[in-house]
């Protein structure tokens, strides 16, 4: 710490307290940012979903995260955290837990396979025979993801034992499915946070954390599962899923 800064803390110390004891329990400084959740983006569980009653599962696409250069200008940590790396397969395996959807495939490579598939088995290539009835399944919607919002800030507090500074990272995504006949976009959004702390008890080591990239994986799962969430009850709102 610098001798200034120092001096400024002993005083600022020495004019709050009256005892060592005192100055121990009392912070003497803060800096806090204030928080705001809407309620569209609360958090919500995968357990707050009524079980599923009808057998019928709904063929869904998901469709690649595209983040564009706009939000990287906005969000340009975004791109060295490589937040989109992964945030399809999550929400794969969220919308998957719900028991309500079925996955078609978005490869084109891969159709393309089954369909070779198919011809090498009716001309007797393959010892599998594939009987021919099964079909291409299409998308009853497609399903991408986007950032709407994304933060790193830091609040501070200082006491005479030391300084704790926690630094915040959050992310707002939005789950869209788009109705592939109709267009309708039905739309759930959640809101992820995840906290570094850093505890120091020496009064010249009071930098605040580095950013942990790992953050942004904490704070992606649980705005996906919010996200994914809200999306599904607004499709049983909507009578177009069975609770």
């Amino acid at each position: 710490m610098h001798l200034g800064k120092l001096i400024t803390f002993l005083a600022v110390t020495l004019v709050a307290c009256g005892t060592p004891k005192e100055c121990h329990a009392q912070p003497i400084g803060s800096i806090k940012t204030e928080e705001y959740t809407a309620n569209f983006e609360k958090r919500k569980s995968l357990e707050s979903l009524p079980p599923y009653t009808d057998t019928i599962e709904i063929p869904i696409q998901i469709l690649k995260i595209g983040i564009s250069e706009e939000v990287y200008e906005m969000y340009p940590e975004l791109k060295d955290a490589r937040v989109g790396m992964g945030v399809t397969n999550i929400v794969l395996e969220y919308l998957e837990e719900t028991g309500r959807f079925v996955f078609t495939e978005d490869k084109l490579e891969i159709k393309e396979r089954m369909v070779q598939q198919f011809k090498a088995s009716s001309k007797g290539f393959t010892e599998n025979k594939v009987d021919g009835k099964g079909k291409i399944k299409l998308a009853k919607y497609f399903v991408y993801i986007e950032v709407y919002d994304f933060s790193v800030g830091e609040d501070e507090v200082v006491e005479a034992s030391g300084v704790t500074i926690k630094q915040v990272t959050q992310l707002g995504l939005q789950v869209r499915f788009v109705d592939a006949e109709s267009g309708e976009v039905i739309t759930g959004s959640g809101q992820g946070r995840a906290i570094t702390t850093k505890t120091s008890t020496t009064l010249g080591d009071i930098e605040g954390p580095t950013f942990n990239k790992s953050t942004v994986g904490v704070s992606t799962k649980k705005a996906l599962e919010t996200a994914s969430v809200r999306v599904v009850e607004k499709l049983i709102k909507k009578g177009l899923l069975k609770s």
